[in-house]
């Protein structure tokens, strides 16, 4: 199977990179957005997944792996809502900015740029492979 590619959000004050780091992994819960929900559901084992915090200085910041298919969401009041299990896999030597994201011509059309508020949103892997070396600065 084809490693598929990712970006989940998280305001920092609500789960940082540096909560996930320390975890070692996490239950991905809460999010509620129909598209979103169809991004979980399609995740795999071995899937790689950038960690983006949207407060402060919007960046992605870590690098991580799903390490669980999407099962039913705990937090969730109606069923249907699914979670993932994420690992925290490495910190980028150098976040990667909004600002930078945006700045490039090959990342254009990435989904964090058109599709700015979706909490989990597919990469494609040519934008991965670009954003991962703009991070391993």
């Amino acid at each position: 199977m084809t490693t598929q590619y990712w970006l989940v959000k998280s305001e920092p004050d609500t789960y940082a990179w540096t909560d996930l780091v320390r975890d070692g992994n996490t239950d991905w819960t809460g999010v509620r957005n129909f598209a979103a929900r169809l991004h979980l559901k399609a995740m795999r084992p071995g899937d790689r997944v950038f960690f983006y915090e949207s407060q402060g200085p919007k960046a992605i910041v870590g690098l991580a792996q799903v390490t669980r298919v999407a099962f039913p969401d705990p937090t969730a009041d109606e069923a249907g809502w699914v979670a993932v299990e994420l690992k925290a896999v490495k910190p980028f030597a150098k976040p990667v900015t909004l600002a930078q994201i945006k700045a490039e011509p090959a990342l254009a059309k990435m989904a964090l740029v058109r599709i700015s508020r979706l909490s989990v949103q597919p990469v494609t892997p040519a934008e991965f492979a670009r954003v991962e070396k703009l991070g391993s600065k």
